[in-house]
């Protein structure tokens, strides 16, 4: 019998989703940074400072940047980790990491880049001081084993960020709807030339665990102290645990 997971709303076979979620980040990934900001306003960089301010890495510090896509987050942790330190762009799309390793080598900040699978991690136990995620999570298929492979190469005492796209506010659910499935799909056809991902994106956030969920799925992976913190009203949240 087949397994079957979510892409967005449809139920599909879990080997399928792989190759859908390869097919959306490939079509998107020359101009992602573009529509991120249209789509976000620019959030998402004020997020992603967050989520690097919360990592604090040092000098000397193995960081693994998982779903790196075009180098955001790991940028600013080669900088901050030093020429002692040690930082992995990972992602498991072939275009998106090609975009993010160019831009690091335009600035001038050579670090290995590897296409992997964060459900199966090809590093060491106990190898990392932090590891980050950032709107990667929802898009992979079996969360629970990507979470516990992030425990896995953790060394004792490091952090885990995971940086996502959440529940938001009561509120603000209808206008933000209105926004998910109008305006996205529209932007996405204009921009990128393509609104069936962006119509994608908007689903999969809604299929995605919510604020509590995803910290008892953290702890159920074998983090403590997990907390969160609301970005934007919930649009977008950071969970961090710590590896004891």
């Amino acid at each position: 019998m087949t397994n079957t997971t979510h892409f967005g709303y449809k139920t599909v076979a879990e080997e399928e989703k792989v190759h859908e979620v390869a097919k959306v980040f490939h079509s998107v990934a020359s101009k992602y940074d573009v529509m991120n900001d249209l789509m976000s306003a620019g959030l998402h960089r004020v997020w992603k400072a967050f989520t690097i301010a919360n990592a604090a890495v040092r000098p000397g510090m193995k960081v693994l940047d998982i779903a790196g896509g075009t180098g955001d987050l790991s940028k600013e942790f080669v900088k901050q980790a030093g020429p002692t330190g040690e930082v992995w762009l990972t992602d498991i799309n072939e275009s998106m990491l090609r975009v993010g390793r160019d831009r690091l080598l335009n600035l001038g900040r050579v670090t290995p880049t590897l296409l992997c699978d964060a459900e199966k991690l090809p590093f060491p136990d106990n190898y990392f001081d932090r590891v980050s995620v950032a709107f990667g999570l929802r898009n992979m298929t079996h969360k629970d084993l990507a979470l516990k492979e992030m425990q896995r190469v953790l060394k004792p005492g490091g952090k885990l960020l995971v940086l996502e796209f959440s529940k938001v506010a009561a509120p603000l659910q209808k206008p933000y709807d209105l926004y998910s499935f109008s305006v996205l799909p529209w932007l996405g056809q204009k921009i990128a030339g393509d609104a069936e991902s962006y119509r994608y994106l908007a689903e999969s956030i809604r299929m995605h665990p919510d604020q509590e969920t995803l910290k008892g799925m953290m702890e159920t992976a074998g983090l403590e102290r997990v907390q969160y913190f609301n970005l934007t009203a919930g649009v977008a949240a950071l969970h961090t645990g710590i590896k004891l």
